[in-house]
């Protein structure tokens, strides 16, 4: 029995080669999948990571005052006592009170056909950046087959400060005007660029501010006085 006990397996050394080739390729096959795995979870990462990057990159700036909402623009127009003027009194106002037009439409309009004497700095212009924001809202514009997409220019108060005193009388005008009259179709009026303006001009100071109402469109079929620069 003490023999029989002392007794072992013993394998023929070709099999034991066998057996230790296939315990070492188990191994590295499990070592190789572990590789695999763990590659695709970082490339994984990697991919939502960028993914956040862009979506972040692309995201709306915060909001600025010439988007706040036009109800808030209009309480604080109608408080710093902006008042609208027709296409008439404008001209006769800045003919006999020395008032400055402040043509805030794009230049390439200004240039078209002004009032004489009038001042452009326009309030939004064509988009400059390349940023994600940017290039959606290029794609955005160019899907309604707008290819001159614009957007707000950051230096629209600088440019009239560097034009006009702030104690200067200011007659804000744009091509619809716009109007802060309530109507029953329009209960709050209707916001247009020049109010825009004409809410960023007191904001930043300016005491003396009117409005073109019925804007330019209305300046241009009275006949009223016109120059171009084209």
């Amino acid at each position: 029995m003490a023999a029989l006990a002392s007794i072992t397996p013993h394998l023929p050394s070709s099999l034991q080669t066998k057996s230790h080739l296939s315990s070492n390729i188990s191994h590295h096959s499990i070592s190789a999948r572990s590789v695999r795995k763990t590659t695709r979870q970082r490339l994984h990462s990697e991919s939502v990571s960028r993914s956040l990057k862009i979506q972040c990159a692309a995201t709306k700036p915060v909001k600025s005052p010439a988007e706040e909402d036009w109800k808030i623009k209009r309480e604080l127009l109608l408080e710093k006592k902006v008042r609208s003027v027709d296409a008439k009194e404008a001209l006769r106002l800045q003919q006999e009170n020395n008032f400055v037009i402040l043509d805030v439409r794009p230049e390439a309009e200004f240039k078209e056909a002004h009032p004489p004497g009038a001042i452009n700095v326009q309030i939004y212009r064509l988009i400059k950046e390349w940023t994600a924001w940017d290039i959606a809202r290029r794609a955005a514009f160019a899907f309604f087959g707008i290819f001159s997409g614009t957007e707000e220019n950051p230096e629209f108060i600088q440019s009239v400060e560097s034009n006009i005193d702030k104690s200067a009388k200011i007659i804000v005008a744009c091509s619809s005007g716009g109007t802060m009259k309530p109507s029953q179709s329009l209960p709050e009026g209707q916001q247009s660029r020049s109010l825009i303006a004409a809410y960023l001009l007191v904001l930043n100071g300016y005491t003396n501010v009117f409005h073109l109402e019925g804007g330019l469109y209305t300046w241009f079929k009275e006949g009223l006085p016109i120059v171009s620069e084209e």
